[in-house]
């Protein structure tokens, strides 16, 4: 599986062979639904409101914000309509590109959701 990670903002094409999912819970800001640029929007992926707002990228949280996000997918469970959708998405592909909306592109919930997923078994 190879995911790679772009700012929604900064994205404008796509990888050949490639699905583009957009991982974040809320639409873009400055992006009109015509203009979207991705092939699925998976939001129920993305980290519940109430650890989105106490995360607030605040790098800080960075390593508390992984564990409780984990922690909110392993209770969704990897047969969980979002998680399943997007194992089944990722096993139709060769690429995919996890797009999102955060300035900090070393912390969010992008990457935590990459290595999520990497370190999942089979």
């Amino acid at each position: 599986m190879n995911i790679i990670l772009h700012r929604v903002y900064d994205h404008d094409s796509s990888e050949p062979g490639s699905v583009r999912i957009l991982v974040d819970r809320i639409w873009p800001r400055g992006i009109a639904k015509a203009a979207a640029n991705w092939d699925v929007w998976l939001k129920e992926v993305a980290p519940s409101n109430e650890l989105r707002k106490w995360f607030a990228h605040d790098r800080e949280k960075w390593d508390e914000f992984k564990q409780r996000y984990f922690a909110e997918l392993d209770a969704a469970g990897p047969t969980s309509a979002a998680v399943g959708q997007l194992k089944k998405l990722l096993a139709g592909t060769h690429t995919a590109v996890f797009l999102y909306a955060a300035k900090d592109e070393l912390c969010n919930n992008a990457v935590a959701l990459k290595a999520y997923l990497e370190a999942l078994p089979g």
